[in-house]
């Protein structure tokens, strides 16, 4: 990859990681289903006014949209308004890594691997060593809705990988609009149409930038170039580099938010990092010792 490419790849993971204490720049003055709502909402409007409509069902269109909106990002906001760090957030939803192979093996019949299963267990420590250190800035509930996050994203995830070659950017634009009539059912019914304009007309100028940059930054510019970078290059030379985000996450987070990294803290990262850099990175440097061996 020359070095302009990986640059730019950097950038997405940087993106992606200190948008978590974005989110929480946001939850400070919106509450979690309205924010998803603004969101969502600003990633389609006024895109799709421009952006051709992506060759895919619509059912999937919409499938990915309520998954990824509702599923992941309701649950996420939900979780990070007062319930978990951003820092671990970020690591934590990680875990969608695991939850899309255990469903990809199970709907697809596949053999768990050794390395897999490797793996899993040193993520599970990880996430052990966290509930192991509750309080409040951790939270029983604020860990099983972030794991709930990373279930539907892996379903978000295997609906694109039933999806074939797609434009990327084009299919978030679109999808982000089936996004958007949930998500502002649950505020309404939840959090109330007078917490809801109450919200909007006090939200600072901080607040809307967050909005707007979950729309922008993190959608458009994100995926957008993410996709260009998978489109010129092997998915392997691209994909391991979004094990940076908890990093950027939690670094962004204690230097932002002054989010504490304790001992603890930092060993379950450490745990959690290396289960799926052995996911990840185990089939890449297989691959490479088969190729090297071939060659002889």
């Amino acid at each position: 990859m020359p070095t302009t490419h990986l640059l730019l790849a950097l950038s997405v993971v940087f993106v992606w990681g200190t948008n978590f204490v974005v989110i929480r720049w946001g939850l400070d003055g919106l509450p979690p289903f309205l924010f998803a709502t603004l969101r969502f909402a600003l990633s389609a409007l006024p895109w799709l006014l421009f952006i051709p409509r992506p060759t895919a069902p619509w059912r999937k269109i919409a499938t990915f949209g309520v998954l990824l909106g509702v599923g992941q990002f309701g649950l996420l906001f939900l979780a990070m308004r007062s319930s978990i760090s951003p820092g671990l957030a970020s690591l934590v939803v990680q875990l969608q890594v695991f939850f899309t192979i255990g469903l990809s093996l199970w709907l697809m019949g596949e053999k768990v691997r050794g390395y897999q299963v490797i793996g899993l267990l040193l993520a599970l420590a990880g996430l052990g060593v966290i509930a192991a250190h509750l309080d409040a800035t951790v939270t029983l509930l604020g860990i099983g809705l972030v794991l709930g996050a990373a279930f539907f994203w892996s379903l978000a995830n295997l609906t694109v990988k039933s999806l074939g070659p797609v434009n990327m950017l084009h299919f978030m634009v679109w999808s982000s609009l089936f996004a958007v009539p949930p998500l502002f059912a649950l505020s309404w019914l939840i959090e109330g149409p007078q917490l809801m304009a109450e919200s909007v007309r006090q939200a600072s100028t901080l607040v809307w930038a967050s909005v707007l940059w979950q729309a922008v930054g993190n959608t458009l510019y994100g995926y957008g170039l993410w996709n260009w970078l998978l489109a010129r290059h092997p998915a392997a030379t691209v994909t391991p580099l979004a094990l940076l985000i908890p990093v950027f996450g939690m670094g962004a987070s204690a230097l932002s938010l002054g989010e504490s990294l304790p001992g603890w803290k930092l060993g379950a990262a450490a745990l959690v990092l290396m289960g799926l850099a052995v996911i990840v990175c185990w089939p890449l440097l297989h691959g490479a010792l088969r190729r090297r061996a071939g060659s002889r």
